[in-house]
């Protein structure tokens, strides 16, 4: 049957794939649209498989606030390489897959590659993708914060996309949530830059306060200070140690003579009430995976083969 180039061209546009394969797949389909995106789909899992075992590491985080301001979503999607986190198909992936994050209702990773998406299973649908791209792309982790009641949420990307914070608050009253909402935003940029280890000193926990005690201690002694004397300086230390490393006692980065629980507890009086934050969650891009290190000229050879 013959093949005409509107037909290739809408295939191609509707898949992505290269122009030869699109006609290739038309044939073989004699010219069923639907048949040729089916058979291109099922060659495009069979070349994402030999991609699957290649380490992603690179791509990025999306922060996903939904209209109302009561729940965020952070997604982390990794590729192979920032070339392909830049490619504007990856971007739309990213786009598409935190939009169903947000709205499908899974816990884990393993939950999202079972739903639906688009008429197929998760899984199908990123192994399409990825033999489009070209490259192995992972939902690697995904989170969300929600809150119940009167509450506000907000985000931030940093870097384009190499850091992303969500951070929530509950509020007295419906109407303080607004005068807070702009400045949860900073707030998220500060944890974006200040990676704070806990939210408050009741989230630190019982063994880590011992254990920072017990290195005040041994410094203190090395530095010839009496029990009695070491005593009295511990207390300051655990003080100080608590407000570097908790959201709430850090000094706010847009203003370092307030610490952000002021911050917040000042914006919320402003508007007749009072706020608290409840929670964050902080996303940088590619923490804890092993990146496989190759020289320039074996990353082009492996890419050609």
């Amino acid at each position: 049957m013959a093949i005409s180039a509107a037909q290739v061209k809408e295939l191609r546009e509707r898949t992505g794939a290269g122009m030869m394969d699109c006609k290739k797949a038309l044939q073989e389909a004699d010219g069923d649209m639907d048949k040729a995106i089916e058979i291109l789909r099922k060659k495009g899992i069979a070349k994402a498989a030999k991609k699957a075992d290649r380490v992603a590491s690179e791509g990025t985080i999306a922060v996903e606030v939904s209209p109302d301001n009561k729940c965020a979503t952070i997604v982390e999607v990794n590729s192979e390489t920032d070339f392909v986190a830049q490619n504007e198909n990856f971007k739309a992936l990213v786009e598409k897959v935190k939009g169903h994050i947000a709205t499908a209702g899974v816990e884990s990773v393993e939950e999202l590659y079972k739903t639906e998406i688009d008429g197929a299973v998760f899984e199908e649908y990123m192994k399409a993708e990825i033999a489009k791209i070209g490259e192995n792309i992972v939902v690697r982790r995904f989170d969300r914060i929600c809150v119940d009641g009167p509450g506000v949420v907000n985000g931030y990307l940093h870097m384009g996309g190499k850091i992303g914070v969500i951070v929530a608050a509950t509020c007295d009253k419906e109407e303080v949530c607004p005068a807070i909402k702009d400045l949860l935003k900073d707030v998220a940029m500060h944890i974006a830059a200040m990676n704070p280890k806990y939210l408050d000193e009741a989230s630190i926990p019982a063994e880590v306060i011992e254990k920072e005690k017990e290195i005040a201690a041994a410094q203190l002694e090395k530095e010839g200070k009496p029990a009695n004397i070491i005593e009295k300086i511990i207390p300051g230390k655990i003080k100080k140690f608590v407000e570097e490393n908790t959201l709430l006692g850090q000094k706010f980065v847009k203003d370092d003579k307030k610490s952000v629980k002021q911050v917040i507890d000042e914006a919320a009086k402003a508007a007749g009430g009072s706020a608290k934050i409840v929670g964050f969650i902080r996303y940088e891009l590619g923490e804890g995976i092993e990146k496989k290190q190759e020289d320039f000229a074996a990353e082009v050879a492996a890419q050609m083969k």
